[in-house]
């Protein structure tokens, strides 16, 4: 089980790792109907993980626990939201498709700004493995490993886009394929981190296991609605994003529902 929960942890990591290694692969930046279509299927994945993997177990350990069924849902929910609002409007970032940072006025330079956007919503993935492997370990919680493998996949898949996002415009400002992509690579080590961290509390995370899933769900869909829709829509071409969300979609509810 140790072999399985470390795979499952790392699987994440392992995601942006292999995005951040494009660098090898590509002269310049991503081509942007690319970015379009891996933005809009991050986003799809997003959603579908949020509602299958997090949001309705959430509600079944409600029911088991005899609490009414929507209520950890929706407080997680809430609260999750209302952490990334709180680290949106506090923590200095910027998103690939604006021009100007945002939240504590810094002098990070953009490559700086993009890795820590990245990795805010990184924290919350992570917490989101975390728990679900957490309630795996915990006697009598309804996770399977099926469902906590499909999480931690689903994840990873969106994950590649982002080490990319990362490591291509490093080069593209003179740094060398080696440093953009450990920069790259380095976005996603907060994931494992958070994941093992979550883990670590198990037996106090058990009580409020389904708040912390719903809480992860509010931050991933807060990700979906704030960076990944809006970034996948802007100029032209927007249907391509259309498509990755469909397809991310479909790909993490397929896994989730036949595996979990």
């Amino acid at each position: 089980m140790f072999g399985i929960v470390t795979l499952g942890v790392l699987l994440p990591f392992i995601g942006t790792t292999l995005g951040a290694a494009t660098v090898f692969l590509f002269k310049n930046e991503i081509n942007p109907k690319l970015r379009k279509f891996l933005f809009g299927f991050a986003a799809g994945v997003m959603i579908a993980a949020s509602i299958w993997s997090l949001i309705l177990p959430a509600a079944e350990l409600a029911i088991k626990n005899g609490q009414p069924e929507w209520l950890p849902p929706v407080v997680g929910f809430v609260a999750g939201m209302l952490f990334l609002l709180a680290l949106d409007t506090f923590v200095p970032h910027q998103h690939v498709a604006c021009d100007k940072p945002e939240g504590c006025s810094s002098n990070l330079k953009k490559s700086n700004l993009l890795f820590m956007s990245v990795t805010l919503h990184n924290v919350p993935e992570g917490m989101a493995v975390g728990a679900v492997f957490a309630g795996l370990l915990a006697t009598g919680a309804e996770m399977t490993l099926a469902a906590a493998l499909s999480l931690s996949i689903g994840i990873a898949l969106q994950n590649f886009p982002e080490g990319s996002i990362i490591s291509l415009p490093l080069k593209s400002e003179g740094k060398t394929k080696m440093q953009s992509f450990l920069f790259g690579t380095a976005s996603g080590i907060v994931e494992p981190i958070a994941a093992l961290v979550t883990i670590a509390f198990s037996s106090l995370i058990t009580p409020i296991l389904g708040y912390l899933l719903s809480f992860a769900a509010g931050a991933m869909i807060y990700v979906v609605v704030e960076e990944l829709i809006p970034e996948s829509q802007d100029g032209e071409h927007s249907n391509i994003a259309t498509i990755g969300v469909m397809l991310g979609f479909a790909i993490m509810m397929v896994l989730d529902m036949a595996l979990g």
